[in-house]
């Protein structure tokens, strides 16, 4: 199989599972990537992302740009080497980090002036060429396109220039994206207004139309991104299904910076095939669990004389060998090691969550999958 060619091995009313190939290895969605933001998971090892059966790693363009610098990445021969990882890896664009952050940032039609005021407070400009060229140097084999994600509440007609902005932006990547090792995926835009979601979507593939016609590739996927940008849940799923299955078929669908499980499990349902979110290592750190029994804080006073495993339906190192007075403890002392295996047991519990979602979709039976965990006590888990 060729380069992220895709495979349709499932479907299960709009749930899919799929496969497709990168230069390091297979990937199967449904799935759940762990956020490296600065190439390191935070708290977790190369070893224990083996352990957890992580496929794709997301690491940050705007953070290695700025620290270590792309000089280095690229003399150590790019992000995978770099952090020891031999596992397929995604950089976003950075632009979230952009628009979200206080950079005195100004955006024009040609790009993005801003200040690093998180780090040293320099003054740079990107756009999508310059952006293009640092994550083709970054190396990993999945690229997004750099877009303008607005927050939420928005005016529509803010959403609307920033999601002309964003195709106008996707079409110049694919134009300025060349590394053959690594595929391209364009963002949908539109806020929480479905005709911006259903032009977005029309005027990506449009882009796409002009640029083979100019020899170069399509895109290789579809990130969805301006959701879980302050919006209630309920209100992204509003449009999120009809947006998801307004974007191609034959690619994955990606929705981007979206971690709690009831929201994977219901958004698996109307056809997303990739996740990623900082939410399972940041709570791990903060001394809370995903669980069968719906998120848990190991800060409560009830865990301090239970011996028991953390998950009694988890089988992962955590809930195998340590319990939850124990984990308490640790958090309870700051202990480094209570919010690294928290983390790990959050990573695992979303990546295998992922990992029996994709079973049901190969048995056809995603609906009846999707009815038990929506009435589980699981699915208490805001």
């Amino acid at each position: 199989m060729a380069l992220f060619d895709v495979t349709i091995e499932a479907r299960s009313g709009n749930a899919r599972a799929l496969t497709f190939e990168t230069a390091h290895g297979t990937v199967r969605t449904p799935m759940f990537m762990p956020v490296g933001t600065h190439a390191t998971v935070k708290g977790i090892t190369v070893d224990v992302l083996h352990e957890l059966k992580s496929q794709v790693v997301l690491a940050n363009t705007y953070h290695l740009y700025m620290r270590p610098g792309v000089e280095i990445i690229e003399e150590a021969g790019g992000v995978q080497k770099f952090m020891n990882y031999d596992g397929p890896m995604l950089t976003d664009s950075g632009g979230f980090q952009l628009f979200s952050l206080n950079h005195m940032m100004k955006t024009d039609n040609d790009g993005v002036n801003f200040k690093a005021l998180d780090y040293d407070g320099s003054k740079h400009r990107w756009t999508p060429d310059i952006n293009m060229d640092i994550q083709q140097r970054i190396g990993a084999d999945i690229a997004m396109q750099l877009d303008q994600c607005i927050g939420y509440p928005a005016e529509k007609h803010d959403v609307a220039a920033s999601t002309k902005l964003s195709w106008e932006w996707a079409e110049r990547c694919l134009m300025a994206h060349t590394r053959p090792d690594q595929g391209l995926f364009g963002i949908e835009q539109g806020g929480m207004h479905m005709d911006l979601r259903l032009e977005s979507a029309k005027r990506l593939m449009e882009a796409e139309e002009r640029a083979k016609a100019a020899g170069m590739r399509g895109f290789a996927g579809f990130g969805i991104g301006g959701y879980s940008v302050g919006e209630d849940h309920e209100v992204m799923f509003e449009t999120l299904g009809e947006a998801t299955r307004a974007l191609p078929e034959d690619r994955p669908r990606y929705l981007m910076g979206v971690g709690n499980p009831t929201t994977l499990v219901r958004a698996v349902r109307e056809g997303v095939d990739m996740f990623d979110c900082v939410l399972p290592t940041r709570t791990g750190r903060m001394g809370t669990a995903f669980s069968s029994q719906g998120r848990m804080n190991l800060r409560n006073a009830k865990y301090a004389h239970d011996f028991t495993a953390l998950d009694h339906e988890c089988d992962c190192p955590v809930c195998r060998n340590y319990s939850r007075a124990y984990l308490r403890h640790l958090v309870k002392q700051n202990e480094m090691l209570g919010g690294m295996l928290l983390s790990e047991h959050n990573l695992y519990f979303l990546i295998h969550l992922m990992e029996k979602a994709r079973e049901a979709v190969l048995a056809d039976a995603y609906e009846e999958f999707y009815e038990a965990w929506m009435a589980s006590a699981g699915a208490n888990d805001y």
